[in-house]
């Protein structure tokens, strides 16, 4: 350990008030998207970037590409980026997305969702959006706080991209910017992106399923319940079409030693109502298919495959069936040798003596949309994975650590 380095870590391990004073500020804005019933990121994104700034960075660090949604009261969602000059031009990226998800029932939380709960004994925190993605975000902020603080140059520019829109797909965020500056990246950035991980950091993901949701409507003929001779019952035939779906699983049937389920997934999940009382024979029906397709098999094959299935249930039970693509990503992997990958590891050796494991998963990042245009990325950080659920927590010394390890990256510590 250089002591150069070691001056940064002692730093972070004095940084725990000031992490819970920024995350209790970033989770008391409720950055959800126009769909979720939000207003956007707008109002974190500028609370944010007055924060950095009373900490010590220059507004010409800088920059915010905004993207034009006139739903929301801003009529743009902001992507800002923060940029701290290092002794070459090349550049480590970290990716933080500002936007989360509702807190969906209340009554499963047991503090305010808004509010940060800190405890002290277990040295972790509470609330919406602490771990998804706000631990990726501070710890980004205190890597380069740490920097500022101790007025050390590092060997790589660093480059703290702050975006929107993850959760809806990304159309306002990275889509925005891989669309639009693209200049931003080259190639032989190091792209690293802490919204994903495990509780120990060792797993580095590298490649990602496919994804396809389909929203099924299927149109009868509605009937009394007592004479289902006369209809054409929706909901049977969505029934037997959701088996039929899941049953893909047998037909992209290849395994994957390098996720976890090793197999592609069709799942059935949300279902609208349709009737409103027991004894009407619904005429007209719709649920919702989750699939998560490993990346040897392509969408297009994917979606041969439900036309056939779409097919066979219009022509047995007499209905018709509309399929609409609620979301499509498909993604080539990262190899385990690029440049980013090895470098993340050789900082996880080097802060922690962890020896990294490279690994796919089944959700989607923003990682999908960089592959895609050519760009490496890895996808890390230390946690336990409970996005999206009530009483979402995340531990301060993953986030100091993980800090650590950006900072051992930004110097090229052995």
């Amino acid at each position: 350990m250089s002591n150069t380095y070691k001056l940064l870590t002692d730093f972070l391990d004095k940084t725990r008030p000031e992490i819970i004073e920024l995350q209790t500020m970033l989770t008391s804005i409720p950055a959800m998207a126009p769909e979720s019933g939000g207003d956007g990121e707008s109002k974190k994104c500028q609370a944010l970037k007055n924060w950095l700034k009373a900490a010590g960075f220059k507004e010409e660090q800088f920059v915010q590409y905004d993207a034009p949604d006139s739903r929301v009261s801003s009529k743009v969602r902001p992507n800002l980026i923060l940029t701290v000059p290092g002794k070459s031009a090349q550049t480590v990226w970290v990716m933080a997305h500002l936007d989360v998800v509702p807190p969906g029932d209340l009554k499963y939380w047991n503090s305010d969702p808004w509010k940060v709960v800190y405890d002290k004994e277990n040295d972790k925190i509470t609330g919406r959006g602490v771990e998804d993605n706000q631990q990726g975000l501070v710890s980004g902020v205190f890597s380069c706080l740490a920097l500022l603080k101790n007025n050390i140059v590092p060997e790589y520019t660093v480059k703290l991209l702050f975006m929107a829109d993850e959760e809806f797909g990304s159309e306002y965020g990275i889509k925005y910017l891989l669309r639009e500056h693209r200049e931003l990246f080259k190639p032989e950035d190091f792209i690293i992106i802490p919204d994903g991980g495990d509780s120990k950091g060792e797993t580095i993901e590298v490649a990602e399923k496919n994804i396809l949701w389909l929203r099924l409507h299927t149109v009868g003929e509605q009937s009394h319940g007592s004479m289902p001779q006369k209809g054409k019952n929706a909901y049977l035939a969505s029934c037997a079409l959701a088996l039929r779906l899941n049953n893909l699983e047998n037909v992209f049937s290849k395994k994957d030693p390098l996720f976890t389920p090793s197999w592609s997934t069709f799942q059935p999940t949300k279902k609208e109502a349709n009737v409103d009382t027991v004894n009407i024979i619904p005429g007209d029906d719709v649920f919702y298919m989750d699939s998560r397709i490993l990346p040897c098999y392509t969408l297009d094959q994917v979606r041969s495959e439900v036309k056939k299935c779409v097919e066979s249930v219009e022509k047995e039970y007499g209905v018709k069936i509309e399929v609409t693509e609620c979301q499509a990503q498909q993604s080539p992997a990262t190899s385990v040798q690029a440049p980013a990958v090895k470098k993340l590891a050789q900082a996880l050796k080097c802060s922690r003596s962890i020896k990294a494991v490279p690994v796919g998963i089944g959700g989607g990042t923003v990682g999908a949309e960089l592959r895609n245009m050519g760009f490496d990325c890895a996808i890390w950080s230390t946690l336990d994975e409970v996005c999206h659920q009530a009483n979402e927590y995340s531990y301060l010394k993953n986030t100091i650590e993980d800090a650590k390890t950006l900072c051992a990256l930004y110097l090229n510590e052995d």
